[in-house]
């Protein structure tokens, strides 16, 4: 398996831990609709958070979070508008950006950013 792939799968579980840590109720892990896809719909204080999980093993091309860019974003509107349809109940919505660096020899570090916008 490619590293980066490695790198994505490992981010995603150690993603969703530290959610259910901070108190989130995982919904849905890598939700899609057509080519979109969620990586973790979770649900915190009556709010439905549709979070991107970005993970990096090095600094050197920039922070986790500057890798989600506007076409990211938008695709993963799209994907919220659908789940949305299929479950209309929720009146509270978020979008979150969870970044995670696994530098060698480190701790990992988490950094959320919460209710992203374009």
């Amino acid at each position: 398996m490619a590293k980066h792939i490695q790198t994505g799968i490992t981010g995603e579980q150690l993603g969703e831990a530290y959610l259910i840590k901070e108190g989130y109720l995982v919904a849905e892990k890598n939700w899609r609709h057509g080519r979109s896809e969620v990586d973790i719909i979770a649900i915190k204080n009556n709010t439905l958070h549709f979070i991107e999980i970005k993970a990096r093993r090095t600094k050197s091309f920039g922070l986790p979070e500057d890798k989600v860019g506007k076409k990211k974003m938008e695709n993963l509107i799209n994907a919220a508008e659908q789940y949305l349809y299929l479950y209309p109940q929720w009146q509270r919505i978020q979008f979150d950006i969870l970044a995670i660096l696994l530098l060698e020899k480190l701790p990992v570090e988490f950094f959320l950013i919460e209710d992203v916008y374009l």
